[in-house]
């Protein structure tokens, strides 16, 4: 079979398109596929983190790139800062595309792999290489017709559509990835495609023991979590956070720990319920492993507002949303939830054949 030159260019923000592009690096290394470069877009206030770098054997190029405004709580969103950083950034970011353009006049890839970058789409668009784009992320469902956007949010919605087409510009496939199966539509060569979960998530042995489990991807939800606590003492909790200062036991029930992909990973398959932000990733894992969520979108993020929503629905039965950590409700919710979990499983099962056939085709 002939070998393939893969170059992969990466959105930085959050750990979801990070892990798909771990995925996909080990099926086409797997397949006797070379992926040369990995560009990770970052911005100043998060680095790459460390399990990224141990999984990524290939050249890895840090580039800034456009990425959210917190509060002063980190807590929501600013879009109107967002914007207006990227506008004073513009300079750096024409950096970052020249950065780009070198390691492809270095590497000589057959195919570009986007995962969710602006900076890839923009680079297509610019520079018009003759290579052939790929996008793969869970936003491009926002394209599809038949994808059911919640209610309400109207300038958020064609926000993020715009957003979404900007980061595949010029895009032979965007693949994108569903809580459940959902048609192709060739108008936008849109893929209706499994998540891309890493393979730590088919190894692991899944049990249940008397704890809840809470992954802060925005560390200024720990007071959330802390006022709850206290007055649910008797409900063991373990939570994930960026806070390093609060690493350890806080108490005899509630426990904080620092960012580590593979403990956080044991500890779901092993807890009763998680307790998250409604990144996709995420909740896809809990899924995978049968464990009922209770997602908090963060403010302000409409991608993770649609998450929840979509995550709710019938076909998908992950669990439920809340704008607060009112944790009870999960509580209450574990009862009745008896959604079985081998359909998702079987549609994330596919995914290595799916993705070899689109990406090598």
């Amino acid at each position: 079979m002939l070998q393939l030159n893969f170059m992969f260019i990466v959105q930085g923000e959050g750990r979801g398109h990070m892990t798909q592009a771990i995925s996909t690096y080990h099926f086409l290394r797997k397949a006797g596929h070379k992926i040369s470069c990995i560009v990770i877009g970052i911005n100043p206030h998060r680095e790459i983190p460390e399990y990224v770098k141990q999984q990524l054997e290939s050249e890895i190029v840090p580039v800034e790139c456009p990425g959210f405004v917190m509060d002063s709580k980190l807590q929501s969103v600013k879009l109107f800062p967002s914007v207006v950083q990227t506008i004073f950034k513009l300079r750096k970011y024409r950096n970052s595309l020249r950065n780009i353009n070198n390691k492809v006049k270095e590497h000589k890839p057959d195919v570009i792999i986007n995962f969710y970058n602006p900076l890839g789409g923009l680079y297509n668009y610019l520079y018009k290489p003759s290579i052939p784009l790929i996008c793969i992320a869970h936003q491009y469902i926002y394209l599809h017709p038949d994808y059911e956007f919640p209610e309400g949010k109207e300038a958020d919605k064609r926000a993020i559509k715009f957003y979404t087409r900007l980061t595949s510009i010029g895009a032979v496939k965007r693949l994108a990835l569903s809580f459940y199966p959902i048609n192709d539509y060739e108008k936008d060569s849109i893929v209706g495609f499994p998540p891309l979960l890493r393979k730590d998530v088919f190894e692991i042995k899944v049990k249940e023991e008397e704890f809840l489990l809470v992954y802060l991807v925005n560390s200024g939800y720990s007071e959330e979590i802390i006022s709850w606590h206290k007055k649910n003492p008797k409900v063991e909790l373990h939570c994930f956070t960026d806070r390093k200062e609060l690493s350890g036991k806080y108490d005899e029930t509630l426990t904080f720990h620092n960012l580590d992909d593979k403990k956080f990973l044991q500890m779901m398959a092993s807890c009763k319920g998680l307790v998250s932000t409604a990144g996709f990733e995420s909740v896809c894992e809990a899924m995978y492993l049968g464990k009922p969520v209770l997602m908090v979108p963060v403010q302000g993020n409409y991608e993770q507002f649609c998450n929840a929503h979509d995550a709710c629905k019938p076909n998908a039965g992950a669990g439920i949303r809340d704008e607060k950590f009112n944790i009870d409700r999960l509580l209450n919710y574990l009862h009745s939830y008896k959604k079985s979990n081998s359909e998702f499983q079987q549609w994330v099962n596919s995914a290595e054949e799916k993705l070899l056939h689109h990406l090598i085709h």
